[in-house]
């Protein structure tokens, strides 16, 4: 009785794993949640717009090409996002 429980366990806990394993990279929106060069660019991004600043995707301080990619993704987001709202809220067009 006790190893056809310890069985299921191990099944069960090896199918969850090889799932949320499988699902993490074929969706980007968990993943960019994550990413920390990502996040960096959402933030300065919004901070940028914010601001009133021109546009500048300073990926220079990612050493990585997968970081750089992320970071200016996530400016390009971050300051798109908030310009269109300001843009919305004051009948502005970008």
């Amino acid at each position: 009785m006790k190893t056809l429980l310890t069985i299921a366990l191990v099944a069960a806990l090896g199918t969850g794993s090889a799932f949320m394993l499988g699902t993490e990279h074929s969706s980007s929106g968990p993943t960019q949640r994550t990413d920390g060069a990502f996040r960096d660019g959402l933030y300065l991004g919004r901070l940028a717009a914010q601001s009133g600043a021109e546009r500048h995707v300073s990926v220079g301080r990612w050493a990585s090409a997968q970081d750089r990619s992320s970071f200016s993704a996530g400016y390009e987001q971050g300051y798109s996002e908030f310009a269109s709202r300001v843009a919305a809220t004051t009948g502005e067009q970008n």
